[in-house]
């Protein structure tokens, strides 16, 4: 508050806080929006945060709206690149990767069916939920900047799109121990699960930044 006061900043905003906190923040002063991680299998803010940003006139903005690339087929293994972040996560490593990449392929299904591709399929589904939503999905390539500014003119019909990627279908937590300690966005109840289970097995892994 006292860096929007010295004229340094513009607007205060949060990243990946619970609705409680959020709501806690705004008494201080007016919260502009909140970022937290947000996609077609990473459903989160819909515990609480939607609701919440929505009651307050805060916006809503999705980091990582295409699964860190698993959405967009740029997963097949769990052989990753040094220094990768999706190799400290439980949902992109064995034994959990097998599982989810077959959810992938059901939904690769769906996307060929809407006649749109695996990126603009997660991303026109985003774009339905909440008109108070914003999408910064990151790319270094125009190419598939140009695919993803088409993902507004898909025309989502299917039902069965939210029930791929539910959370009792997708395997591992979003983070490790470590470093969900960290985040204070609400769990759900299948995380809370998968979490336990990664702490009875030692499999804490490493401190990793949300945003």
């Amino acid at each position: 508050m006292r860096a929007k006061e010295a004229g340094k900043i513009g607007e205060i905003g949060l990243s990946e806080m619970s609705a409680t906190t959020i709501r806690r923040a705004h008494t201080v002063h007016p919260i502009a929006a909140v970022q937290s991680e947000y996609s077609i299998w990473v459903r989160n803010p819909e515990i609480a945060v939607l609701d919440t940003c929505g009651d307050l006139g805060i916006g809503f903005v999705a980091f990582s709206p295409v699964g860190r690339g698993f959405l967009a087929g740029a997963v097949s293994d769990d052989s990753y690149a040094p220094g990768d972040i999706r190799a400290t996560m439980p949902r992109f490593v064995e034994p959990n990767l097998s599982s989810n990449l077959e959810l992938f392929e059901r939904y690769a299904l769906l996307a060929k069916q809407t006649e749109c591709t695996r990126a603009q399929l997660a991303l026109g589904w985003l774009l339905s939920r909440r008109p108070f939503v914003i999408l910064i999905p990151g790319t270094r390539n125009i190419a598939h900047l140009d695919e993803n500014l088409q993902a507004a003119e898909i025309s989502l019909t299917s039902e069965s799109i939210d029930d791929i990627f539910a959370a009792k279908n997708v395997k591992g937590a979003r983070y490790p121990p470590v470093a969900q300690a960290q985040i204070d966005t609400e769990l759900t109840s299948v995380e809370e699960q998968h979490l336990s289970i990664d702490q009875e097995q030692g499999n804490f892994g490493e401190l990793v930044v949300a945003a």
